[in-house]
């Protein structure tokens, strides 16, 4: 009787024990990683970081009032291929190949195979990966025997070679030709003819087009095919991570017909409506596949607002997609790099969070690599800080960032350490004014310091009131341009330029005897 009695206990323990293993796995699981990029869009064009914002974007709302917003997020870089470069490696852009401006739809790849990427990194940790949108980073596109391109044969050193299982998208911006969709290293069809260069706000630049190419179709294509790829893997036991770098609100502005007209602004206002309703659709996928409690999703944008979006128009009718912030795309100044962030896992951030210290994009790989339980290599993620401690607690010191660089277009430096601000170029640094050649020929100093703390326009120059503060914030620079690092750990070496020169470099060295900073 005793023998049978043990039986049974121990047949109802192992069913039982049996039976709680999925649950376990399910709570175990690390969760899925969705990254969502916009494209030019401003600070101040959602409803959440802007209570003037005459744009509607309640899906975006909501999103952060069931997350956490980041106030003084910023990008490492003012326009498009730099920024994207810092989120993937969690390295400053300039450290890189590009010392300024950014690539185009015909470049070579710039991130190199043997470099970590967040995606590499996340697919060693279990993780299916993939990608689609916007690249912009370059890839080797097949040359036929006169040099031209032969869009019948494979792309090379494309997506799939830098961790993502899948890879879907166009190279450059969308206002760049080739007009063709890469999938998995093949072209999805041959172009068949030239599309004429188009202005105004749907601009974009002559060039080969494939006939499934529909510009005004391109970021609802990308939408639909992110929303298939988050209910095809999150039937699967390992976690996901979808790369989604949309080409919108950048140029061309062309929202669908359904959304013209709707924001009572401009072609830009309609646009950016267009785009909160997709993430809408995509948040209800999330949440009807059952995995909204355990996915990371973040939102931002890869720098300020464009002129494109035809400032004075929206100006006119009380909308400033800068918010309160001086300058926009391409600018050293804030409304150049200081992005909307907005991150929900139901999990992990509490609702209605708010987090108002500096942090970069270039945190992304460091954050990912803390969720995974991966170490950082030396070379990896140079300048990456983890954002999973303020994930769990916005008050949580463990945050380590204690200054950030910025770079504007023409490859200017700027360096933020708590409110104050160092910019090393005269004017903007970019497209607002003064640009960099006017700002010459008027005499402008080659530094500017801000005090954010009372100056958040960057209207007031006070490095003659402060040279111990320039004096502090160069070296600073200086010392993390030398140490090919800004985190803790051996030094390493910045790569060489493209194109064999960095000028840009050579000035701010230049400034060195300045007596600001050689007293």
């Amino acid at each position: 009787m005793k023998k049978n009695y043990l039986i049974f206990i121990t047949a109802i323990t192992l069913f039982i024990s049996g039976c709680s293993k999925p649950a376990d796995k399910a709570q175990k699981k690390l969760p899925n990683i969705i990254f969502v990029l916009a494209d030019d869009l401003g600070y101040g064009d959602l409803g959440c970081f802007n209570d003037s914002s005459k744009i509607r974007t309640p899906n975006l709302d909501k999103m952060a009032a069931d997350g956490i917003r980041f106030t003084d997020m910023h990008t490492s870089s003012s326009v498009c291929t730099p920024t994207r470069y810092g989120i993937l490696t969690g390295r400053y852009n300039w450290r890189s190949g590009i010392k300024q401006g950014v690539l185009g739809g015909y470049s070579q790849a710039l991130i190199p195979e043997s470099r970590t990427t967040v995606a590499s990194l996340l697919k060693k940790a279990g993780y299916n990966t993939g990608y689609i949108g916007k690249w912009h980073l370059g890839w080797n596109w097949a040359k036929d025997s006169t040099g031209n391109i032969d869009f019948s044969k494979p792309v090379t050193h494309t997506p799939n070679d830098l961790g993502f299982d899948y890879a879907y998208g166009h190279a450059g911006s969308l206002d760049m030709a080739p007009y063709v969709y890469v999938e998995n290293g093949m072209p999805t069809a041959i172009p068949d003819s030239i599309i004429p260069k188009h202005g105004g706000y749907a601009f974009y630049r002559e060039g080969p087009i494939a006939p499934d190419f529909k510009m005004e179709d391109v970021t609802p294509n990308f939408f639909r095919r992110a929303m298939t790829f988050v209910k095809e893997h999150s039937k699967e036991d390992n976690p996901f991570f979808l790369y989604l770098p949309i080409p919108s609100p950048h140029t061309p502005i062309i929202p669908t017909k359904e959304w013209q007209g709707k924001s009572g602004l401009n072609p830009y206002g309609d646009f950016v409506m267009m785009i909160d309703d997709y993430m809408g659709q995509l948040l209800k996928t999330i949440k009807d596949e059952g995995i909204e409690n355990n996915t990371l999703i973040i939102f931002t944008s890869d720098n300020g607002c464009s002129p494109q979006a035809k400032f004075d128009v929206l100006l006119a009718k009380g909308h400033n997609p800068s918010y309160v912030f001086r300058g926009y795309k391409a600018d050293i100044f804030e409304g150049g790099h200081r992005v909307a962030y907005i991150a929900k896992w139901p999990v992990v951030i509490k609702k209605g969070t708010t987090y108002d210290k500096t942090v970069c994009s270039t945190d992304f790989m460091a954050t990912v690599a803390d969720i995974a339980g991966v170490k950082l290599k030396n070379n990896e993620g140079e300048d990456s800080y983890s954002l999973l401690p303020v994930f769990k607690n916005p008050d949580n010191p463990d945050y380590k960032r204690d200054y950030t660089i910025h770079h504007s277009i023409n490859g200017s430096f700027s360096i933020r350490k708590g409110n104050w601000k160092l910019e090393l170029c005269p004017g903007s640094g970019g497209w607002s004014d003064p640009r960099p050649k006017k700002a010459r020929e008027m005499g402008l100093p080659d530094i500017q310091l801000y005090d954010l703390s009372t100056d958040i326009a960057e209207k007031n120059n006070v490095y003659n009131e402060h040279p111990e503060k320039v004096k502090e914030l160069y070296n600073l620079l200086m010392k993390c341009i030398d140490d090919g690092r800004s985190t803790p750990g051996d030094p390493q070496s910045n790569d060489p330029s493209l194109n064999g020169k960095w000028p840009q470099l050579k000035k701010v060295k230049e400034l060195k005897n300045s007596k600001y900073i050689n007293d």
